[in-house]
């Protein structure tokens, strides 16, 4: 059998283009080597949230007694966490499943090999079996970067050294972690650990946490972070993983931390090895395919969408980009946008961004007025933030009145920093946003007297 499309790679990306595709009525055929749903539902964002939601139950418990709630014997099971996260990856991955068999996508599930091309159409092997399509896309991912550190290979094979994937199979905490790597998913899984009991340190090669995200929101994360326990090293750049140690250099000196377990966490790196992109001459920089705004490639009718093309390392964006190459594919124009794509850090609090730092704005030369308010303006984050130090600031273009970017220190931030993104999308300027009703009271009430407040 011909398909319409092959889609190569079962995460975000490749099952939502097939999920879209076979509804609009293509026959499609959908490769997975491992578990659908991706890093992404197995593991990735949805057991780190399931896991730090537990974690902030338990943190909202301890410190109850700020809002009149007190708690006696208080503790939290790592390994009940762990069933717990097992349980919704279970449900979501047949929920995946479910929407494969209604819109009548054949699933492989076995690696996706292009074999080259027959004719017109192309030839991929899945196991066993040789598939033909008339249509590609590439959607395998991304896994974890490994830095040729010395000791850093053999301690992933004996276990001590953990990626995202292994450390949230844990069925027992850690007395001691270190996190090499300061990034969004280090920064996440230290903040669980942390807060379940585990003594963390984070070694970072910058001066700086969470690489580009805004730095004034950064700086009172990692004050809080520290007040709760956590150790950052910074400006160490980590030299050899032996024993039970970590060696770094920092300041021109050799210095280690000792750890029962280590978190490695500097990245993600694009799955284009070993998939036959060279036998149809599939354009690849820096290890990642390239594409256009329509998520094409520079072979015709071979598209790109996800972790795989290096664009923007993100589930939702994985899924926007799926939609682009599919609607492109059915004859729909369509193309792909990357300045309002949402970033969040969940941790406790959250920080949300979309859009221009103050950093970016000026290093492209936009010119830019920033709005910065205390949360304490919103009066639901007063009733719920004893003591929070939430800050938010808006980016305008003073020209235009329009948003360039908005970036929040606050719990439930992730679900209204949609807000400011539509703004961008759509080019609202503050005078229409100023007309639009926001429900009282509510965290998300800040953005909008960030609007009125801009002068």
């Amino acid at each position: 059998m011909t398909y319409d499309l092959i889609v190569l790679g079962g995460g975000p990306a490749g099952y939502l283009a097939a999920e879209r595709a076979g509804n609009a009525g293509l026959s499609v055929a959908l490769c997975e080597e491992r578990s659908l749903g991706g890093v992404c539902l197995n593991e990735g964002c949805i057991p780190t949230k399931t896991l730090l939601y537990s974690a902030k139950l338990y943190d909202g418990v301890r410190h109850g007694e700020k809002y009149g709630v007190k708690a006696e014997g208080l503790t939290i099971d790592h390994s009940e966490v762990i069933k717990r996260k097992n349980k919704v990856v279970r449900a979501l991955v047949a929920g995946v499943k479910a929407q494969m068999r209604n819109s009548k996508v054949t699933v492989f599930m076995a690696r996706g090999v292009i074999e080259g091309k027959n004719g017109a159409d192309f030839v991929v092997k899945a196991g066993e079996e040789t598939l033909l399509g008339k249509k590609l896309l590439i959607a395998t991912g991304s896994s974890a970067a490994v830095p040729p550190i010395e000791g850093l290979k053999e301690g992933l094979a004996s276990g001590f050294v953990l990626t995202n994937r292994e450390i949230l199979d844990l069925s027992e905490k850690p007395e001691r972690l270190c996190v090499i790597g300061g990034g969004v998913i280090g920064l996440e899984l230290a903040s669980y650990f942390n807060s379940i009991g585990t003594k963390v340190t984070v070694v970072e090669m910058l001066d700086h946490i969470a690489g580009e995200t805004d730095q004034d929101l950064v700086k009172i994360l990692k004050a809080d972070l520290e007040k709760r326990g956590i150790v950052f090293e910074l400006n160490a750049k980590v030299t050899r993983v032996s024993g039970n140690a970590v060696h770094y250099e920092q300041n021109n000196e050799n210095k280690q931390v000792e750890a029962d377990k280590v978190l490695l966490s500097i990245g993600r790196r694009a799955n284009t090895r070993d998939l036959g992109l060279e036998k149809i001459q599939v354009l690849v920089e820096r290890g990642a395919v390239v594409t256009d705004d329509k998520m094409q490639t520079n072979i015709p009718n071979v598209y790109a969408a996800g972790d795989v093309n290096g664009r923007s390392m993100l589930a939702h964006t994985a899924y926007r980009e799926a939609e682009v190459a599919v609607n492109n594919i059915l004859g729909e124009k369509d193309l792909m946008r990357y300045d309002a794509i949402p970033a969040v850090l969940y941790t406790n609090p959250e920080i949300s961004s979309v859009g221009e730092t103050e950093a970016t704005a000026a290093k492209k030369g936009l010119p830019f007025k920033t709005v910065q308010l205390p949360m304490q303006y919103s009066g639901r984050y007063q009733a719920e933030n004893e003591g929070g130090r939430g800050i938010m600031k808006l980016l305008v273009d003073p020209k235009t009145e329009r948003v360039l970017g908005c970036h929040l220190l606050c719990n439930y931030s992730s679900e209204f920093i949609i807000l400011a993104g539509a703004f961008i999308t759509q080019g609202l300027t503050l005078n229409q946003i100023k007309k639009i009703v926001f429900p009282h009271p509510t965290v998300s009430e800040i953005v909008r007297e960030a609007v009125f407040q801009y002068k």
